[in-house]
């Protein structure tokens, strides 16, 4: 069973009704035993990095977050909470990766919104059966900063980007899978058999 935590920050909906397409059952809880006795874990998030550490942690799921053993996928703002820490916030973020969080160029239009070209490390399991250089869907207005944690790597305008990170048990994608047809369902569908 796959637990998506819900704690008012994400695209929950469709993150599950991507996982039942699938033909994988899934549960939305923000209960700390549930989510850590799960098997697998999707930590989704969209909107605004103060507002959803808050929320975190008035459940303490900022603390349980870290703990975890199984397989996580973080997914947009989930992989940005994720990080050392973030230029939206003040808030302690979950600082799994080493990386930071900075706010696009202001140059740039942001959000960053649509469908871009995204070079993948394909000798990860998260992107097995996928090419090297693959079209995903982004909804974004701060970037991860590139590390030896990233996975995928994207280009907007001048800036490099994360769009993949992974350590240990934890996964990271600043796209959106639910949202980039068979390439996202592939992604989601190697999720659910680590």
């Amino acid at each position: 069973m796959i637990t998506i935590i819900d704690y008012g920050a994400g695209n929950i909906r469709s993150v599950q009704n991507a996982l039942k397409r699938l033909g994988t059952t899934s549960s939305l809880s923000s209960d700390f035993n549930e989510i850590h006795k799960a098997e697998k874990v999707i930590f989704p998030g969209v909107g605004h990095a103060h507002s959803a550490l808050k929320a975190l942690s008035e459940k303490g799921l900022n603390t349980l977050i870290p703990k975890l053993k199984q397989p996580v996928l973080g997914i947009c703002l989930g992989m940005q909470l994720m990080c050392a820490s973030s230029e939206e916030t003040t808030s302690e973020t979950l600082k799994l990766f080493p990386s930071r969080v900075l706010h696009f160029d202001k140059r740039q239009k942001v959000p960053h919104m649509g469908w871009n070209s995204t070079m993948l490390q394909t000798n990860n399991p998260l992107f097995k059966g996928l090419a090297s250089v693959q079209d995903f869907y982004f909804v974004h207005s701060y970037y991860v900063e590139p590390s030896a944690y990233s996975i995928a790597r994207c280009h907007y305008g001048s800036s490099m980007f994360t769009a993949g990170m992974h350590k240990d048990n934890f996964y990271a994608l600043q796209f959106h899978p639910e949202k980039s047809g068979d390439a996202g369902a592939q992604i989601l569908q190697n999720f659910i058999q680590l």
